[in-house]
C-alpha cells in the first residue's frame, strides 16, 4: 500500500507568488523552461513553519517558508538550511537541500528548496489509512527510537556545527527562555503553567552530556523508507536543532509519546496503538542503545510537556489575533491548558507513565 498523498489546495491566505518563484526555480537550476507548467500544493500536516510541494517538469520540490505572523524567535530558515546542508557529510537521514534566499522581493519572507523523500510518514490520517499490526509497531518503534539514538551520536564538528549553539548552560537558558515565551504568549491564566516554570526552575540538573539535538523527534516526522518500517530515510522538520542535551530531546518526544492511559491531549494517538512500547519502554531501550544514564527523568519529561505547552500557544496567539485562520488552532489553548496539567501531574507523582 502506497503513502497517502498528503497535500491539498494552498489554503487563503497563505498563497506563494508563483511567478517570482518559478524565476527562482530557473535561476538556480532547478527548471530549464520558462514556459513549463508551475504546481504548488500545501502539505497539510504540520502547524508551524509552512511546507508546499513545487512541481515542475517532472521534478518534484519542497518549499520551507515561516508562518504569517510569526514570532521573531525561531523559524529561521538559513539556519535550517545550513543544518541539513552541512550534516548531508556526516548523516544520512536528512533531506537534500538546493537553494536558500533572503530576498524578500521573492516571496516576502526567506525560504529554502529542498527534494521531496519519497516513502511514509506515519500522520495520524496515514495510520487511519493502514492495518498496522502490533509487531509492526513494535519494528516502527525500534527503527524510530535506533535513529534517534544514531542522531544524538553525530560528529557534529565533523559536519562544522560546532558553532550551531552553546552546550554550555542548555538546560538553563531552555528552561528560561521556554518560560518567558509562554507569559508573552499566554490568553488564559492556567494555574499549573505557573507551578511547572517555578519547579523546573528549582529542579534542572547542572551536569549534562552534549550532542546535536533535533528538538521536535516523533512518529510524523521522519520518513519511513517503506512499509517494512526498518529503515527511515530522512528526518524532517529542523528548525529547533541545535547542540545540547540529548536528555532534553529525548524529554521533548516522551511527552509527544501518548498513551492508552493519558487524557487525550490532542497529540498524536498513534502511539497508543497496541504494540507501541510504553515511555518507561522507551527510556529503558534509550539508555540500552546509547550507554547514557537517564537521571533526573522527572524533569526532562516535564519540561517537554511544558515547552509543547508555549509552542501550541504561541500558535493559538497567533490565530486568536487572527494572523492565521487555519480551523486546526481554534482548540489549542486547551492542548497547552492539558499539557501543563501533565507535566504538574508527572511532577507531583514522579513518573512519566500512568499519570491520571
Amino acid at each position: 500500500m502506497s503513502a497517502r498523498d498528503t497535500t491539498r489546495t494552498v489554503r487563503k491566505g497563505e498563497e506563494l507568488n508563483a511567478v517570482n518563484l518559478k524565476h527562482f526555480l530557473l535561476s538556480n537550476g532547478l527548471a530549464a523552461d520558462e514556459k513549463s507548467e508551475l504546481n504548488i500544493r500545501q502539505f497539510s500536516n504540520g502547524f508551524s513553519n509552512l511546507t508546499y510541494l513545487i512541481a515542475i517538469e517532472k521534478n518534484e520540490y519542497v518549499l520551507r517558508r515561516p508562518p504569517f505572523a510569526a514570532p521573531k524567535r525561531g523559524h529561521n530558515m538559513g539556519r535550517e538550511f545550513k543544518v541539513l546542508d552541512s550534516l548531508q557529510k556526516v548523516f544520512d537521514k536528512t533531506p537534500k537541500v538546493y537553494a536558500y534566499t533572503e530576498d524578500l522581493e521573492i516571496l516576502g519572507v526567506p525560504f529554502y528548496i529542498m527534494g521531496k523523500v519519497d516513502g511514509i510518514i506515519l500522520t495520524d490520517a496515514e495510520v487511519g489509512h493502514r492495518h498496522i499490526t502490533p509487531p509492526e509497531f513494535a519494528t516502527i518503534a525500534n527503527t524510530w527510537l535506533d535513529t534517534f539514538v544514531a542522531l544524538h551520536a553525530v560528529d557534529y564538528k565533523s559536519a562544522g556545527l560546532e558553532t550551531l549553539g552553546r552546550p554550555e548552560g542548555y538546560v538553563e537558558r531552555q528552561v528560561e527562555n521556554w518560560g518567558k515565551q509562554y507569559l508573552a504568549a499566554a490568553t488564559d491564566e492556567v494555574p499549573t503553567a505557573q507551578k511547572v516554570m517555578t519547579w523546573l526552575q528549582a529542579n534542572q540538573p547542572t551536569s549534562y552530556q552534549h550532542s546535536l539535538i533535533h528538538n521536535d523527534y516523533k512518529y510524523d516526522n521522519v520518513v519511513f523508507k517503506d512499509d517494512q518500517w526498518n529503515e527511515i530515510a530522512a528526518i524532517l522538520d529542523w528548525e529547533m536543532c541545535t547542540l545540547g542535551d540529548p536528555l532534553m530531546d529525548l524529554g521533548t518526544s516522551l511527552a509527544y509519546w501518548t498513551t492508552a492511559t493519558d487524557k487525550k491531549h490532542g497529540l498524536s494517538p498513534t502511539t497508543a496503538l497496541e504494540g507501541n512500547p510504553t515511555r518507561s519502554e522507551i527510556v529503558q531501550k534509550y539508555a540500552l542503545k546509547s550507554g547514557r544514564n537517564i537521571d533526573h527523568l522527572t524533569f526532562y519529561f516535564a519540561y517537554g510537556f511544558f515547552k509543547i505547552a508555549v509552542i501550541v500557544q504561541q500558535i493559538y496567539y497567533r490565530y486568536k489575533h487572527g494572523h492565521t485562520k487555519d480551523p486546526r488552532f481554534a482548540e489549542l489553548d486547551k492542548i497547552a491548558v492539558l499539557c501543563c496539567d501533565s507535566a504538574w501531574q508527572a511532577i507531583q507523582k514522579n513518573r512519566i507513565d500512568d499519570l491520571y
